[in-house]
């Protein structure tokens, strides 16, 4: 964990509690908030901050489970399961060491993504406009975040800020608190709707066509997955459409790296 981070959050703690200890009415309550409460919330940013890799997994065993209540799932031997079942072929069965579980979501949406679990969920929006190999390559970009760590940062951040907002969390050995309904949707979108940085969107593109490359792939694909998504207007609530580099610059990265690899085969 970073060290600043970590003081913080001790340094933090340590007011709130002096706050509780001093008494009076006021002194007991801050911001509308019981002191206690605070400590209790300090506690679980702190946890938050060192989730373990189990944690993350339990955690996104929930998210998963709610994400899947709130959509519409596709049937087995649904024409969108069928097909997707068929662009999954040659890739590994595992994801991080956890089994892949794939599905698809029937909605006009294009999206996809991928949790640390190993749950993977791609939208009939996306497959609609999307080749098998475009597929192949955009469902890779998303195991790049997972295989890279950063789902994990991501669950991190989207656990601090929801258990955090109504002081959830125990004192207790257990580091994944309990969260309420509401606060496991929220942390939910905010793990599916995760905004990642320029570097971590580059790596998984990276770690894409590499994965690509290693099974023998259309890694074009990728480079005309890109292309299309530069073409669509607006994000709405996609955080595929609204990634930085943008989606054209992605695409040409891409392509210089397979022209790259095509002339060192000629040599």
């Amino acid at each position: 964990m970073n060290v600043k981070l970590k003081v913080s959050i001790i340094a933090a703690m340590l007011a709130l509690a002096g706050c509780a200890q001093k008494g009076g009415s006021g002194l007991g309550n801050v911001g509308g908030m019981n002191a206690a409460g605070l400590v209790t919330a300090g506690a679980t940013a702190y946890k938050a901050a060192s989730l373990s890799d189990a944690d993350v997994k339990t955690l996104s065993d929930e998210s998963c489970a709610t994400s899947d209540k709130q959509n519409k799932l596709a049937p087995v031997k649904n024409k969108y399961d069928t097909r997707l079942k068929k662009v999954m072929k040659g890739f590994d069965t595992n994801l991080n060491g956890a089994p892949i579980n794939y599905r698809v979501y029937l909605t006009k949406d294009v999206n996809a993504w991928a949790m640390a679990n190993g749950c993977i969920r791609v939208y009939s929006g996306l497959m609609d406009i999307m080749t098998d190999s475009e597929l192949r390559g955009v469902i890779g970009h998303e195991m790049g975040h997972v295989a890279l760590g950063h789902s994990k940062k991501a669950m991190q951040t989207a656990y601090t800020v929801a258990a955090a907002r109504s002081a959830a969390g125990s004192l207790g050995n257990s580091t994944v608190a309990a969260l309420s309904q509401s606060q496991l949707g929220d942390l939910t979108e905010k793990v599916i709707n995760a905004q990642f940085s320029q570097s971590q969107e580059s790596a998984a593109d990276d770690y894409s066509f590499d994965l690509l490359t290693k099974q023998k792939m259309d890694r074009k694909g990728l480079v005309t997955a890109f292309q299309k998504l530069a073409k669509l207007d607006g994000g709405k609530g996609s955080s595929m459409l609204s990634s930085h580099p943008s989606s054209a610059d992605r695409a040409a990265h891409i392509q210089q790296r397979i022209d790259e690899q095509n002339k060192q085969s000629k040599k």
